[in-house]
């Protein structure tokens, strides 16, 4: 059936279809014999015992043995017309879910064509044209019959309707007032939090605050005559983790959503028979390791990158190797010629998402919503080509296994010149150039030169090498910056963005748009909080309120001339910079110097101090709009960016400090947006209704704390730098206050980590030495606990009803803050404090944390590698088990009187525990997986800790010999 004669549906328990009328005439019903396969177009066949073929006995709706197998065993196994399951029928394999079905093998219950002929369907006329019939239109049946005016429907109308549910642009209209009022109304608007969900938390927040302040005038006025040094330790501990919670709610105050209007956007940029207006921008990818990074995951991320619902001529890819692997580049080669196939595919079809790795494993409905009856065959030949494409991709790793005793060298017998990946020069070459009329983006391969004599800078380095490549290669004015394992998952993510940027105005001060990440191959339950929903839909949601969501290292937007030290143009009156032109007039005549000349000469070697020492890269820098210039040739391009890529290019330069990323911390994200919000630059949190972003995170434990041990360690090297958010700004600074409060609140969180552990410690120490860190409470004090015990749970459970996170999440957040401070933020503490002192520095370079995606089920969630930081969650929960035997020891012994104080110390102990828990199921949940050293370490501690406290007990006050004021002298 071809495409061009409307849209067909079936009708419940017949043979017939009916026909949704196009414009111009009715389209006769055609009979199931000799039928056409509605999703394939081929015939639909007979059975193996000459009857024609039915897949679905509910409806009868046509469809061939193929595209009944395949979508059996690759789709979601129901009818796409009336969704029943497809039953198995004779002669077909089995998929899973066959088992509950009984006797389908027999041929009784197999669909005959004979019995649906009895009187259950409408039959055609002479003619073959329908007289009435039911139609399935999305989602709704439909009734119509021949000569009646509803029976015709506008085929166009409903193919506008599935476009707009689809989310893309507005079909064309032909009212002009509708035109003109959208191109004056705003592209964006802020949404505020619902009143009823935010004021109840607001009001509960200020209630905990009170009741705070009422426990802490009991505690520091109730001492424990017995044990004053546990209960001056224990209120201090109190003091500042309650400070901390206080710092952690101040910026939360102002939440705030916003929305787009994709077709505003469409209409105003993108007219018809004018100009795409839509403005250009740059995608950056990062990747170092092709082990820890496979390729075939690098290759998806950009795959999803050239298949962005955006104009391909302006879009420019450009992927980093910093590990400058032979096998990324092939494999990237392998990746430019797939992607000739599959961005086609994906802009014909509009799927989504199109990382081709994530969309042919989707147990969905891929039939939904799509009108081309050659979808399925081109999906299958599509398949097809992608599985041969992880075949070469695979063959190449396996080959890269063997390193040549010589080194690698390339197809042409050239030697790689990446073979010592710390030392080699810079390489460059445009996989998929832009051509007139090519459908596909750009896509440039890079790696930057390395020499052992040189500081690289790790991640910020490279990105900052790649924004000056981009910007003497397209120099687009935007700016997008993705980790190789964060693919898109939003076709339109793009365009949501240039709502903010582009909107007439705001978007001069937005310096750039902060996306949520969302993580694939995480186990059910999230053990490790691998999904970080508190900070991307809580704390960055709030911050949006304010200034703006810090950038977090990925799926951000910038606008480039915010990375160039510029003060915002809504908050600043300096002048905007202005090209540097040559010495001649526009007649081509020789001027004479005059003194605004000397001021362009001065200002072009301030230029030259600031952005290096290369004129085209600084014609493109001060550029307003972007565009390199169209007289330069592509060799001279690329030998630009060879230049700019050097290794000694920033000597001199103010790259890392005013310029690009800022380096100094290994938190180089944060650092970068706290110099952005004190240059006046706003930035915003965008959360469309599809994830714009997906990726990878590790579920394996070691991995977990290592990342927290790296963004602890970066933090506390930004609080103490002369970037500190505590001072930093404030003269000439833009940054507003609440803002710098959440700045502060990021940098001294680690040292929570030092309260939070002996917070952790004390339970234990309350049932060895049999003493507590309160005493005998009254009525009143009582009430002030258990108020403020219900203040904490429904504080949160209000902030999690207007956030919309879930309680299990929230739950595993604060579970793993407990395990991530007494460990990861724990040493970064200590890796901190030491790295400021004149003692010496300690080496803060980390390995990259594992991309690859997880081959068996949740395999590496149960894979504990040894580190140190395993050590003190361990020891806790040692302690804390001893603390609890000890305790019950004693009070048997003691008698009945003790256990109404037991039950205290017991449930503090067991708060403790608990929030361990997902630590020590992760350390336990295999057998012969847990590292011995970790074992043996730990129990020995904690003996010895327990021992000597029982021995010493140096919280409890000490008496020399009998007290003869009570005993007398004869005692």
């Amino acid at each position: 059936m071809e495409a061009s004669t409307g849209l067909f549906a079936g009708t419940p328990n017949s043979k017939e279809l009916v026909a949704i009328q196009g414009p111009d005439e009715p389209k006769p019903v055609k009979n199931l014999d000799g039928q056409l396969c509605e999703i394939c177009g081929d015939s639909v066949g007979l059975t193996v015992e000459g009857d024609l073929f039915v897949a679905c006995e509910e409806c009868g709706f046509p469809v061939c043995r193929p595209c009944y197998e395949y979508e059996r065993r690759e789709g979601t196994q129901v009818c796409p017309q009336c969704h029943t399951r497809y039953k198995r029928i004779k002669g077909s394999p089995r998929v899973e879910g066959d088992e509950d079905e009984d006797d389908v093998d027999d041929i009784e219950h197999e669909f005959k064509n004979e019995q649906v002929q009895k009187g259950h369907m409408i039959h055609g006329d002479d003619n073959g044209s329908s007289k009435s019939g039911l139609a399935k239109v999305n989602g709704e049946l439909l009734s119509t019959s021949v000569g009646e005016p509803g029976a015709k429907l506008d085929e166009k109308e409903k193919i506008d309707e599935w476009i707009l549910r689809q989310g893309n642009l507005w079909p064309e209209t032909d009212s002009s007032v509708d035109h003109e009022k959208a191109m004056k109304e705003p592209l964006s608007r802020k949404v505020a939090i619902p009143s009823g969900k935010l004021s109840p938390y607001r009001m509960m927040v200020v209630a905990r605050f009170l009741l705070l302040l009422l426990f802490f005038q009991y505690r520091i006025f109730h001492p424990v005559p017995d044990a004053v040094g546990l209960w001056f330790i224990s209120v201090t501990c109190e003091i500042w983790l309650a400070l901390s919670w206080m710092i952690d709610q101040i910026p939360k105050w102002f939440p705030i959503d916003r929305e787009t209007y994709l077709d505003r956007l469409s209409i105003r940029f993108e007219q018809e028979n004018k100009p795409n207006m839509l403005s250009p921008i740059d995608i950056i990818v990062t990747t170092v390791d092709p082990i820890k990074e496979p390729p075939l995951v690098t290759a998806n991320t950009v795959l999803s990158i050239l298949a962005l619902d955006y104009p391909a001529d302006k879009i420019s890819c450009y992927v980093s190797d910093d590990g400058a692997s032979m096998l990324t580049f092939e494999a990237l080669q392998e990746t430019a010629e797939f992607s000739r196939k599959w961005v086609p595919f994906c802009k014909k079809f509009s799927i989504e998402p199109r990382a081709p790795e994530k969309y042919f494993s989707e147990k969905i409905d891929f039939l939904k919503d799509k009108l081309q009856s050659t979808y399925v065959k081109e999906r299958r030949t599509m398949k097809r080509e992608y599985e041969e494409f992880k075949v070469r991709i695979n063959a190449l790793v396996a080959k890269s296994m063997r390193v040549p005793p010589e080194g690698w060298t390339m197809k042409d017998e050239t030697p790689w010149p990446g073979n010592n990946p710390k030392d080699h020069p810079s390489m460059i070459q445009v996989l998929l150039p832009h051509n007139v009329g090519n459908e596909l983006p750009c896509l440039v391969y890079t790696s930057r030169e390395k020499r052992p004599a040189f500081q690289h800078h790790g991640k910020a380095g490279a990105i900052n090498a790649l924004l000056r490549v981009s910007a003497v290669l397209s120099n687009a004015p935007f700016v997008l910056n993705l980790d190789c394992n964060h693919y898109v998952n939003n076709s339109k993510v793009v365009r949501e963005a240039m709502c903010f940027f582009m909107d007439i105005q705001l978007g001069n001060g937005i310096g750039f748009v902060q996306f949520p990440l969302r993580f694939d191959s995480l186990d059910r339950h999230d053990r490790y909080a691998n999904k970080n929903t508190v900070l991307f839909d809580i704390n960055l949601r709030c911050l949006d309120g304010i200034q703006g969501p810090v950038y977090v290292g990925s799926a951000c937007i910038f606008r480039r001339k915010c990375l160039t030290g510029c003060d915002s143009p809504m908050s600043s009156k300096r002048p905007s910079m202005v090209q540097v032109h040559s010495k001649q007039d526009e007649n081509g005549e020789e001027a004479s110097i005059t003194d605004e000349e000397k001021e362009l000469l001065k200002s072009q070697t301030d230029d030259e101090n600031k952005f290096g020492k290369s004129t085209l890269f600084m014609n493109s820098s001060l550029t307003e709009q972007g565009g390199v210039d169209p007289t330069s040739s592509q060799e001279v391009l690329l030998k630009e960016a060879i230049h700019v890529m050097s290794s000694k290019y920033e000597d001199r330069t103010l790259w890392g400090y005013e310029e690009g990323l800022s380096y100094g911390s290994i938190a180089a994200d944060t650092l970068t947006s706290l110099k952005m919000h004190c240059h006046g630059w706003r930035s915003v949190y965008c959360m469309p209704k599809r994830d714009p972003f997906r990726g990878t995170a590790p579920i394996n434990l070691t991995d977990r704390l290592n990342q927290v041990l790296r963004w602890a360690v970066g933090s506390l090297q930004i609080l103490f730098s002369r970037h500190c958010p505590l001072l930093y700004g404030f003269n000439g600074g833009k940054l507003k206050g609440l803002q710098r409060i959440a700045y502060i609140n990021s940098t001294v969180d680690p040292f929570s980590s030092i309260p939070l552990l002996i917070y952790c410690i004390i339970p234990a120490i309350c049932l060895l030495t049999d003493k507590f860190i309160t005493p005998s409470v009254g009525t009143f004090a009582s009430l002030i606990f258990i108020a403020l015990f219900i203040s904490i749970f429904a504080s949160a459970i209000l902030e999690l009803r207007w956030s919309g996170v879930s309680l299990e999440e929230w739950w595993r957040s604060q579970q793993f803050w407990v395990i991530g401070s007494v460990s990861a933020n724990l040493f970064a503490v200590v890796q901190g404090i030491m790295g400021a002192l004149p003692l010496g520095r300690v080496n803060t370079n980390f390995s990259i944390v594992s991309k690859a995606p997880d081959d068996g089920e949740f395999r590496e969630l149960y894979t504990i590698r040894w580190t140190a930081l395993l050590i003190p969650p361990t020891t806790i929960i040692i302690i804390n088990l001893i603390g609890v035997v000890a305790g019950f020891t004693d009070s048997i012994n003691s008698g009945g009187h003790s256990w109404g104080a037991l039950l205290g110390k017991l449930f503090f102990s067991l708060w403790v525990i608990v929030h361990l828990y997902p630590f020590l199921k992760g350390l336990m949940g295999r057998q012969n997986r847990t590292p011995t050293l970790i074992v043996i370490w730990s129990v020995l501690l904690a003996s010895i800790f327990s021992l000597v406290w029982v021995r010493v007990d140096p919280f409890v006050l000490k008496t020399k010999g009998p007290d003869v004021k009570q005993c007398g002298i004869s005692c």
